[in-house]
């Protein structure tokens, strides 16, 4: 018998068609001669300041101006991204949403997530895009919108949006676009990391990006005085083997005695959730003045999007955030009272009593 013949390789870079209409209502208000400006969410990450930077770019290139106005300071440590035909007006606040054509909001599908940049936001009159990967909200930023829950980061709707487009992708581009993806799938590593993912990600560094500089910018500068908040926050480490749950605390202060920025507390929270046996890994910052902010992490079958959302929160399924009135230890108190019930409720969750680590193929991540 003849073996099979092999299968056609897909073709991973061709946008899937279900984003196209999307993208041509977007394309129908970004015209050459039109001034943008771009936004994304406060304290923003990788996925928010790479989609900004890789957007703001191939829009020059296409012969539209593009500016950044956030309504929190641009992370420091994606500096790099910045430079020659980038302009971030920042620190002009609200001011700086004048003389514009078009508003594109990214990373967010809810406009109180622009802080104090909202209000103006609503007030606007010109068209406003919104593109996305997280679950839409019932308040979005904007009426024209490109979300897809499916693209592994905002960075992924951003390639598709340029190609589909025919707008070259220059390496400085291609830098911003591939820390996007680089950062919110946690360096290629979490369930988000779709095929796809990886064939964009190598486009990308086709386009002369050097993933060890890359990788050396994102990951392995930092400061010292981050090593010693870390040293610190290591040694609130609670688990409770017992509910699949884990948590680490920062306190009011702490940010500030280091000389550090919110930005320098990425990735904490990955060190409860690499507990095994964890299911649910919390960290909680107290922002002083009756806030705490509250992340979550999970594996498994556990959303912690959805248990964000009792408390005005959101995010992805194993990624969430909520900001909630209160005190570090009422909020903490609260919160991991809900997260023992709520995993417990989990598929694959475990009765009281019963090992968090037993093995179990429906909470695999």
């Amino acid at each position: 018998m003849a073996p099979p013949p092999p299968l056609a390789a897909p073709d991973l870079l061709a946008v899937p068609a279900h984003r196209l209409s999307a993208i041509r209502h977007l394309l129908a208000v970004l015209t050459p001669g039109r001034r943008v400006v771009l936004s994304t969410h406060m304290n923003s990450d990788g996925d928010g300041c790479g989609s900004e930077v890789g957007l703001a770019r191939v829009l020059v290139g296409a012969g539209l101006e593009a500016r950044i106005v956030n309504p929190t300071a641009w992370p420091g440590v994606f500096d790099f991204l910045l430079g020659a035909g980038v302009t971030d007006q920042t620190a002009r606040g609200a001011a700086a949403l004048t003389d514009l054509d078009v508003l594109v909001v990214l990373d967010i599908s809810d406009v109180r997530r622009l802080g104090g940049l909202a209000d103006t936001v609503r007030a606007l009159t010109v068209p406003k895009l919104v593109i996305d990967h997280h679950v839409p909200s019932d308040d979005p930023p904007g009426p024209i919108i490109f979300c897809d829950t499916t693209a592994c980061a905002t960075g992924e709707l951003v390639f598709d949006l340029a190609w589909t487009a025919g707008w070259p992708i220059s390496r400085e581009a291609a830098m911003a676009l591939y820390t996007a993806l680089l950062t919110d799938t946690g360096g290629f590593r979490f369930s988000n990391t779709s095929p796809r993912c990886h064939a964009i990600a190598g486009y990308l560094l086709s386009l002369g990006i050097d993933p060890e500089e890359m990788y050396r910018q994102v990951y392995a500068s930092v400061s010292l005085g981050r090593l010693h908040l870390l040293r610190d926050a290591l040694t609130t480490l609670e688990v409770d083997a017992e509910h699949a749950i884990a948590w680490i605390s920062v306190p009011a202060g702490a940010v500030e005695r280091y000389g550090l920025k919110s930005e320098d507390l990425d990735g904490i929270v990955e060190h409860p959730r690499s507990i095994t046996g964890t299911r649910m890994a919390m960290f909680f910052r107290d922002l002083g003045h009756g806030k705490v902010k509250v992340s979550f992490r999970s594996t498994g079958s556990v959303d912690v999007n959805q248990f964000a959302r009792q408390f005005g929160g959101g995010g992805h399924a194993k990624a969430a955030g909520a900001l909630m009135p209160g005190s570090l230890e009422s909020v903490r108190t609260q919160v991991i009272a809900l997260a023992r019930a709520y995993v417990g409720r989990a598929p694959g969750g475990s009765a009281p009593g019963a090992r968090a680590d037993r093995p179990d193929s429906s909470s695999a991540s």
